[in-house]
């Protein structure tokens, strides 16, 4: 039996198994391994690849703006205020003592931790280059969104007594972007070591329920609006995306043109059929 013939029989499978919804990384791998099929130049591979995650990044990065014009125009104040109004009217002394725990997931300590354990782990564990690109993704993250928050300087919300300590302008929320970047890098580089489809579905999911509750929370607790972690859930994703990207074309240029840089980097684990 032909390897092609062994690939179709096995494709009904696969597709039943994953279902109709993918994350990213699933897109990604595939989308490498297409490229690497049918490119054998590696500057080619590495200009594709490169070139899509900064159309991503684009794509993302111009969906913010927009949305932030709208912002900065007021056009998503009404639906700011009444969202604002209703929660208000609706705070539980319990709810807001959890939410205060979920919103610590994304302080800056907390954050800082979780890099430094997860990039540690990647380090000793010969994936090196994963571990330079949690810092550069977190790190980076941390200046963009100062840089925002000073052009947009936006007030915080004032419609009822806040549930938590908050400083800094309002607009884009850190707490969600920096959740957006650190927990979605963290699952894509976690995914990557995964040999099971459901094994890669279940940390995807993980860290999308963590970003939700902390985007949640920081609403809940008056100190942002709506408009506000929207704003850093987008431009985090954009900036988390194209950092991403940049790992895979480094290693497809790599396994083509300089191999000794993989001696830092143990191959990403195939996904199980």
């Amino acid at each position: 039996m032909t390897d092609s013939t062994h690939t179709d029989r096995r494709a009904p499978a696969r597709a039943k198994t994953r279902g109709r919804w993918h994350f990213f990384w699933d897109l990604v791998f595939r989308t490498v391994r297409l490229i690497g099929r049918h490119a054998k130049n590696a500057y080619t591979v590495f200009g594709i690849v490169l070139v899509a995650g900064a159309t991503i990044a684009v794509a993302g990065t111009w969906t913010f703006a927009e949305f932030a014009g709208h912002v900065r125009s007021g056009k998503t104040q009404a639906f700011d205020d009444a969202v604002m109004g209703w929660i208000g009217r609706h705070q539980y002394p319990l709810l807001q003592a959890g939410m205060l725990e979920v919103t610590a997931l994304a302080t800056a300590s907390v954050v800082f931790a979780i890099v430094c354990i997860a990039g540690m782990f990647l380090w000793l564990n010969k994936h090196k280059h994963s571990a330079i690109l949690l810092v550069a993704a977190s790190v980076g993250g941390i200046l963009l969104n100062n840089l925002l928050k000073i052009g947009f300087d936006r007030p915080r919300p004032q419609v009822f007594t806040w549930g938590t300590v908050a400083s800094s302008s309002s607009f884009p929320s850190g707490h969600a972007m920096s959740a957006a970047i650190v927990y979605c890098t963290v699952a894509y580089l976690a995914a990557r070591l995964q040999r099971r489809h459901l094994a890669r579905v279940m940390t995807g999911l993980c860290a999308l329920v963590i970003v939700i509750l902390i985007c949640t929370s920081r609403v809940y607790l008056g100190v942002h609006y709506p408009s506000d972690v929207l704003a850093g859930v987008l431009i985090g994703l954009s900036w988390a995306a194209f950092c991403m990207t940049i790992l895979e074309a480094a290693q497809l240029y790599a396994r083509w043109n300089a191999p000794e840089m993989l001696r830092a980097e143990r191959p990403a684990a195939h996904p199980a059929a």
